[in-house]
């Protein structure tokens, strides 16, 4: 992995840390733990850590940063259904925070 991919992977695994720290229910926040389960997945071992520490509290702003890192994924080579259903997974987590 080189470290543009790296870095890209690292923002999208803080953003969606965040966010399912800052769920407002507990089952928004599974939900947005089983979205970053999956990112992982998809990457193997090579998962840079988290840094959630000074990141906005407002959780657009993190669905949009995340969702953007997710995306942009693909230009690393990473399967396009993959991003695709983690994408949707990271949505449907969103839904249930929303109520």
């Amino acid at each position: 992995m080189l470290l543009p991919h790296a870095q890209t992977l690292a923002q999208a695994r803080s953003y969606v840390a965040a966010l399912a720290d800052r769920a407002l229910t507990l089952d928004a926040s599974s939900a947005y733990e089983r979205a970053l389960l999956a990112l992982d997945r998809v990457h193997g071992d090579e998962c840079p850590a988290l840094d959630t520490e000074d990141l906005t509290d407002d959780r657009d702003i993190l669905l949009a940063v995340a969702s953007n890192a997710i995306e942009e994924l693909e230009s690393y080579g990473i399967d396009p259904l993959s991003v695709e259903l983690i994408l949707a997974m990271l949505v449907d987590a969103h839904d249930l925070d929303i109520g």
